[in-house]
Formats: C-alpha cells, sequence, structure tokens
C-alpha cells in the first residue's frame, strides 16, 4: 500500500501524469472504465476537486521540499482512495485498485523521468 502511494505521488510529479487531468476528466475516465453510474461519477467528481483544492495547497506549503509533499500527501491520496472505494460497488472496488496497481506499474516503468527516484534518505 505503501508503494502504491508513493506512486501515486511520483505520478503527480510526471508529465502526463493522471493526477494533472481534471477531477472531471478522472472521474469520465474511470466511469467509462468501471461503468459508473451518473450518481457515482458526481460523488467522484467531487471527490477529485476537494483532493486537487488540498493537493494545492500542500504544494504552496512545501514551498519546493518534495518530502514536505510526499509526507503531506500520502494521508491525502489513502482518503481519496478510501473515499472514492466508499461510492464504488464491491466488483467497482476490485476493478479500481487493479487499475490502480496497473498505473502504479507503468509510473515505475516509465514514469520517472522527474528524477523522482532514488532520493537521499
Amino acid at each position: 500500500m505503501c508503494c502504491f502511494l508513493i506512486g501515486i505521488t511520483a505520478a503527480s510529479h510526471a508529465q502526463g501524469g493522471g493526477m494533472r487531468a481534471s477531477a472531471e476528466d478522472r472521474a469520465k475516465q474511470l466511469q467509462t472504465q468501471l461503468k459508473l453510474t451518473d450518481d457515482q461519477t458526481a460523488k467522484i467528481t467531487d471527490i477529485y476537486k476537494a483532493q486537487r483544492t488540498k493537493m494545492d495547497s500542500i504544494r504552496t506549503a512545501a514551498n519546493g521540499d518534495r518530502d514536505a509533499m510526499r509526507t503531506a500527501m500520502m494521508p491525502l491520496m489513502q482518503d481519496t482512495n478510501t473515499k472514492v472505494k466508499a461510492v464504488l460497488t464491491p466488483d467497482q472496488a476490485t476493478a479500481y485498485d487493479k487499475i490502480q496497481q496497473e498505473r502504479m506499474q507503468r509510473m515505475q516503468q516509465g514514469g520517472g523521468g522527474g528524477g523522482g527516484n532514488g532520493g537521499g534518505n
């Protein structure tokens, strides 16, 4: 789970990462992938809009400190995923987990161009 969150956080830094799409676009993509109802899509759009606002605040507060930003965003990502999954049916939630895992694997394989890997601890 921790690797998943780090991967999602890294996506927010990667060019063209899923986190750069608008809340509406992200929800529409899930609507297509998971066959969401219009009501589910609207709820998930609201969840993603709230996440975007919080992410912008975190970025501003971190003032370029990537470690601070990552640390602050991990709980936000977890919270967002929990809220999204609460809107989904059990079958949709299983498919959502699979989509997230596949996205993380793609990012690890090809999305590390921003130098997000190998940070000095």
